[in-house]
């Protein structure tokens, strides 16, 4: 909010805003929002850069939609229409947007309980079975990321259990998670997922190097293989494994740290915020992935303050609020509504 505050504080005449709802709450967008008419109001022009569509509609006079570094039209907003948008977004029709399907649950393979750390989330419990996606919605602030990195061990936790398959599992690291079939996607993937100086290639295997490493050193043959299968199953586009990272765009990047995990075989994958920043056709992408996933009898645990994705790709979803969790639903209560009465502490389970 500061950095749209100090945008629009230098009177200007030109205003660009990439991704300017990110990371801040419904109200903070409403806010802005009536910013921008104001600033319309004045004779200022906005450049509103964002994959969120229903924000474009909302606000937009005309769309220009851009693919692979090129406009590909530029209309007044009220002749498109989404799928439309969608469509020349990702160079082909996407009938739907969200591929769920529908997979036997089986046994539960990852249980939190009680979970704790003092002032950032209290007496936290969950869980998540085998061919099951489990939603975590909430608002900024509700204390998600942080159970998250807690449960993976990148944080230190005061109180609580974790057990895999059952059994408690004693984890003090992220390695203790890895080495138990438990990986995190983060939610930062420039600040905790990416390597920026190496190669993708690199940064696919860096979590799995011992199944590549014989007598101290790296059959490359064999990472080499291995990250090409993924890259094509993740339809990863660079122009060689050995491009920088940092050189391509945001959704390439979140495959290329999905591969990292998918390479690791685990059987939890938490997801946090998995589709933050990148196109519609990646997000896409990512959720096919997430269905393949469970349809090998994995199970994802989807952190997102999207709540459309939430509703179209989960078969749970737990709402929290001031650290604590105060609602689990099922599909027949899908509602953003619903989902919002929870995140703000006005409905609370039991």
């Amino acid at each position: 909010m500061l950095e749209i505050i100090k945008a629009i504080t230098n009177n200007a005449q030109i205003v660009i805003m990439d991704e300017p709802t990110s990371s801040i709450t419904d109200r903070e967008v409403a806010r802005l929002f009536d910013k921008i008419e104001q600033l319309k109001a004045k004779g200022v022009s906005i450049i509103y850069i964002s994959h969120k569509m229903e924000e474009v509609f909302k606000i937009a006079d005309d769309i220009s939609v851009l693919r692979d570094g090129a406009v590909v039209s530029t209309d007044r907003a009220c002749d498109l229409d989404l799928d439309t948008v969608i469509s020349r977004m990702v160079g082909r029709r996407i009938d739907n947007v969200y591929p769920k399907e529908t997979v036997a649950v089986g046994e539960k393979v990852l249980e939190v309980e009680h979970f704790t750390q003092e002032g950032l989330f209290e007496d936290v419990n969950f869980h998540v079975s085998k061919g099951e996606i489990v939603g975590f919605a909430g608002l900024v602030g509700a204390g998600r990321t942080e159970t998250m990195r807690a449960v993976f061990g990148l944080d230190h936790h005061d109180s609580g259990t974790v057990k895999l398959h059952g059994q408690v599992t004693e984890i003090k690291s992220s390695q203790d998670s890895i080495e138990n079939g438990l990986v995190m996607l983060s939610e930062s993937r420039r600040d905790d997922g990416i390597v920026p100086v190496r190669s993708i290639r690199e940064n696919a295997s860096l979590a799995s190097l011992k199944n590549f490493i014989f007598g101290g050193y790296t059959h490359r043959k064999k990472e080499i293989s291995e990250v090409q299968t993924m890259f094509r199953k993740m339809n990863v586009k660079a122009p060689s494994l050995e491009t920088e990272i940092s050189k391509l765009s945001g959704g390439n990047q979140q495959k290329v740290l999905l591969t990292r995990w998918m390479l690791c075989n685990p059987d939890v994958m938490i997801l946090d915020e998995p589709t933050r920043g990148i196109d519609i056709g990646a997000k896409f992408e990512i959720y096919k992935l997430m269905t393949d996933i469970v349809k090998e009898q994995k199970a994802v645990i989807m952190v997102s303050s999207e709540l459309p994705e939430l509703i179209g790709m989960c078969d749970r979803i737990y709402i929290m609020c001031q650290g604590r969790i105060t609602g689990c639903i099922g599909p027949e209560d899908f509602s953003q509504e619903t989902i919002m009465r929870y995140a703000t502490g006005v409905a609370t389970h039991g």
